[in-house]
């Protein structure tokens, strides 16, 4: 029997990328993001039949509601939500950081996510799914200029594994996939420049969106006795040290 994913940030990156690999494996995907030409170019390379198009930004409650209630009946009985629409905003030190920017990561990083969360609580419960969601290493290792992205990050990686403690008996399973660097439009969004994206991509031989999704994968057609709790990954070109000293 095909089972069905709801992916948040399908339009583009890590999302985009793991609604090709589940519906390679022969599941249904609903793909969430803001950007309609994407999600229907997804429909048109995938198949209506594979992935529908859920348009609304995570941030808009409303609409939400509307794309949840308007699922066609084969796609309304999911099995599988993928919290991964996110975004950082802004590189400023906190004392100079842009108050409109911290209020949209935590809008879509934190607000968002535990909105959508928990309306679809109980369709994974009864489904005995799974949650998947993508947290960050700047949840873990923070870095400067990370203030709120990395406070928001570190909110997705607790409050997912939370929902492994409360869910318990359930059979649903919950995982955290907390990801260092990964070559997507994450640097381009939060800087607004592709040069920057380029150079800090350079050289590094990062991660990709599809290696997040192979995880992804990987993840979701684990037998059902068995759950993955948390999984931190990085290129092998990163690591965590950061340690700094101020001197006079």
């Amino acid at each position: 029997m095909s089972r069905t994913a709801l992916v948040t940030g399908a339009t583009a990156g890590i999302g985009e990328a793991t609604v090709r690999a589940l519906v390679a494996n022969g599941w249904r995907c609903i793909g969430t993001g803001r950007r309609r030409e994407r999600l229907d170019a997804l429909v048109a390379e995938l198949g209506a039949d594979k992935v529908h198009p859920a348009v609304f930004d995570v941030r808009d409650e409303e609409a939400m509601d509307a794309a949840l209630a308007e699922l066609p009946e084969e796609f309304a009985g999911i099995d599988l939500l993928v919290n991964n629409a996110g975004l950082a905003q802004g590189l400023s030190p906190a004392q100079e950081a842009d108050l409109d920017d911290w209020q949209a990561m935590i809008d879509t990083n934190v607000t968002a996510m535990v909105k959508l969360t928990r309306k679809l609580l109980p369709r994974l419960i009864e489904r005995k799914g799974a949650v998947i969601a993508i947290g960050s290493v700047a949840g873990s290792y923070v870095y400067p200029g990370g203030n709120v992205y990395a406070g928001s990050k570190a909110f997705a990686n607790h409050f997912t594994l939370a929902l492994r403690a409360d869910l318990h008996g359930t059979g649903v399973r919950v995982t955290s996939i907390e990801p260092g660097m990964v070559e997507t439009e994450f640097t381009l969004v939060r800087t607004g420049s592709q040069d920057a994206s380029d150079r800090l991509y350079q050289g590094a031989d990062p991660m990709t969106g599809e290696d997040i999704a192979n995880t992804i994968l990987w993840v979701a057609q684990l037998p059902p006795h068995l759950n993955i709790n948390r999984i931190e990954l990085m290129p092998v070109s990163q690591d965590f040290a950061g340690f700094r000293v101020a001197r006079n």
